[in-house]
């Protein structure tokens, strides 16, 4: 790097908050080490129509941090893919996004060869592949991030262009520490992936449950068959009937009931607030899409469902402790005994999304949402679906705080690390993660 392009690149540096860093360490930009031919592309601007059998299309919404959504809802043709083969991934590159949410960053795992990209998408691939985790860490820690956020257009939406990643300016400590941040970093990240996919078997399994019990009805189906329900204690299997009533909407478990939504539960408003903090506070914040951070105060004292209100994805979502809903949402409020969980898994089964009170906001009507049937199994019945994910998501509640933990851990540290404020040599990453 020319020395009046070193200059610039350490008064970018500067500008994230890195001033000064430690006797022997360097500055390089991005594009110094990216391949001469192909070091940094995007990927396919035209994807056509969704082909089942196609190759997968990672999206800017499919990053999230460091990972990447193992199973995308968009595949592209094989002939797209090869017009963008440019972009073909092998393994071992760097995603990032540059539209909307602007600086997820993750590598590329092996498993994901032969996968494409979308326009959205960054493709970065290192003339060195044994500093792609250390630029990573790099790219995800605080001070890249609030340059990105500075440099991006934002016209509609943030926008960051080539030219500019390109421009990033990264300290370049000796390679015995760019390695050691590299593993710390990495350490981190792997458990946080551990963490999700065994949250995502568990709730496989949750669902598969739920399908077998309530929606097939395959204890049902044994006991009229004169077989015993396969898995079920003899105590369990009593909670079902052996029979099916036959009625106009469909056949039902003898003794469950047909109701309507608005005959158990009513939708209750979420409160306005704007204090709330995406890291740190007692009680989880709940908007239309999910989490969005944290409050020290609860706006409904137990465990409970949040139901979108507005906005064009309303999603369904559970809490296992007491929390706050903000006015883009609801609250389920039961108005008998029912199991929460029970009914969060017979909620999901219903596309919130379709629902549609004709404004010009996408938003959940109480009434059409009170007028969708139902089949109500009894309470002990449900309980007792209850009490067996009751243990996965006691699992799955862990497995997030840890993570959040772990982020804040390497949200904090990394920057110092990165401006040799600390030593790697204090760390181990193996003491980190147990």
């Amino acid at each position: 790097m020319a020395g009046d392009s070193k200059e610039v690149a350490r008064a970018h540096l500067a500008d994230a908050g890195v001033e000064e860093l430690p006797d022997g360490w360097d500055v390089v930009t991005l594009g110094d080490l990216f391949t001469e031919e192909s070091g940094i592309a995007v990927g396919v601007m035209y994807p056509g129509d969704h082909d089942a059998d196609g190759v997968p299309l990672i999206k800017a919404g499919d990053l999230n941090g460091s990972i990447i959504n193992p199973q995308p809802d968009f595949r592209i043709s094989t002939a797209k893919h090869h017009e963008y083969r440019r972009t073909a991934l092998e393994g071992g590159e760097l995603l990032m996004t540059l539209v909307g949410n602007v600086g997820q960053c993750a590598v590329v795992p092996p498993r994901m060869a032969g996968w494409n990209t979308a326009r959205a998408v960054a493709v970065m691939r290192l003339a060195d592949s044994s500093e792609t985790h250390f630029v990573q860490q790099c790219l995800l820690s605080r001070p890249l991030q609030h340059l990105m956020d500075v440099w991006c257009n934002t016209t509609v939406q943030a926008t960051l262009n080539l030219k500019e990643i390109r421009q990033l300016p990264l300290p370049w400590p000796p390679k015995k520490s760019r390695d050691a941040i590299a593993a710390f970093g990495r350490a981190l990240d792997d458990k946080i992936d551990l963490n999700r996919r065994m949250n995502a078997t568990l709730e496989a399994m949750a669902r598969a449950l739920f399908q077998s019990w309530f929606v097939d009805f395959d204890p049902v189906r044994a006991k009229l068959d004169g077989r015993q329900p396969a898995g079920l204690d003899p105590a369990t299997a009593t909670l079902f009937p052996a029979h099916f009533d036959h009625k106009a909407e469909g056949i039902v478990p003898t003794g469950w009931n047909l109701k309507r939504w608005g005959d158990i539960a009513t939708l209750e408003y979420g409160k306005s607030i704007r204090d709330y903090r995406e890291s740190s506070g007692k009680y989880r914040v709940f908007g239309t899409n999910g989490p969005i951070g944290f409050h020290d105060e609860a706006l409904c004292n137990s465990a409970g469902i949040v139901i979108g209100r507005k906005g064009a994805y309303r999603g369904v979502h559970y809490s296992p402790e007491p929390y706050f809903v903000i006015d883009t949402a609801f609250y389920l409020k039961p108005k008998a005994a029912l199991d929460l969980k029970w009914a969060y898994y017979e909620l999901l089964r219903f596309d919130i999304n379709s629902m549609d009170s004709g404004s010009a906001i996408p938003s959940t009507s109480r009434d059409d949402f009170y007028g969708i049937p139902v089949i109500v199994p009894p309470p002990e019945t449900q309980a007792a679906f209850g009490k067996i994910v009751g243990g996965w998501f006691a699992k799955v509640f862990a497995n997030d705080h840890e993570s959040r933990t772990l982020a804040t851990l390497r949200d904090s540290l990394l920057p110092k690390l990165l401006s040799g404020e600390l030593s790697i040599e204090n760390f181990h990453p193996s003491s980190q993660t147990n």
